[in-house]
């Protein structure tokens, strides 16, 4: 039998309506689908995010793309100030962070130039709609000396890995998100990938709006990616 072509990506507004219903659709099992499909390797990530931002006690830190609020939970672990953004009423529903929560769009924040100390944004990269548009209202939102912490998903470079992954995260991921969410959903997720332009963009982007020091780290063997960098 032929396997019949993928549909395009959905792109601009009608990108941000589908995202805006994935994830709603999604909400209610989502950190369990996280926690199965990573073997739980997803909380160190989140751990390894708000390391890296090295701020003092107390900086206010916004969590874009919040979700669940799992990043905002981590960021009150490690003493900051915590408040998080999405744009999906289902994910904020379902939230079960402490942390005050906002439905807004990433893209156009509800907030004053250089009002926050740092920025967390968690596997949200490739779904914004314009991503040379969010790392820019990064640039704006950020004081000069905050911080920035981002995770995304990732191809290994190493040949075989890579191989390995492609299968796990095309095939066996969509398996388990259909079994215990939306089958519909979680095979949208690996294909999104292809919206993320390569490394050495992402950082060139980041260095433009506002982050001169900008650098990419790979984290558990490539599957994953943290783009941190400092406000100038």
């Amino acid at each position: 039998m032929t396997r019949s072509p993928e549909l395009p990506l959905p792109e601009g507004e009608e990108k941000r309506r589908a995202v805006r219903s994935l994830f709603d659709t999604i909400s209610g099992r989502y950190d369990l689908v996280n926690r199965v499909m990573t073997f739980g390797m997803d909380r160190g990530w989140r751990r390894r995010a708000v390391r890296s931002l090295r701020l003092p006690g107390g900086a206010l830190v916004l969590d874009l793309a919040c979700g669940t609020g799992d990043l905002c939970i981590e960021l009150q672990r490690n003493g900051y100030r915590a408040v998080g953004f999405d744009f999906s009423h289902g994910m904020l529903v379902a939230a079960t962070t402490s942390a005050p929560l906002a439905e807004a769009d990433i893209l156009r924040l509800p907030l004053r130039d250089g009002s926050a100390d740092g920025v967390t944004c968690g596997f949200a990269l490739r779904n914004v709609v314009d991503l040379g548009a969010f790392f820019a209202e990064l640039g704006r939102v950020v004081r000069p000396g905050g911080r920035i912490a981002l995770l995304d998903a990732s191809e290994p470079e190493n040949r075989v890995m890579r191989a390995g992954h492609g299968v796990y995260f095309r095939q066996v991921v969509p398996r388990i998100g259909g079994m215990l969410s939306d089958a519909r959903a979680y095979a949208y997720l690996p294909r999104s990938m292809a919206y993320l332009p390569s490394p050495a963009e992402m950082v060139a982007l980041l260095v433009s709006s506002g982050f001169p020091d900008a650098e990419r780290l790979q984290l558990s063997g490539g599957i994953t990616q943290l783009l941190i960098g400092t406000r100038g």
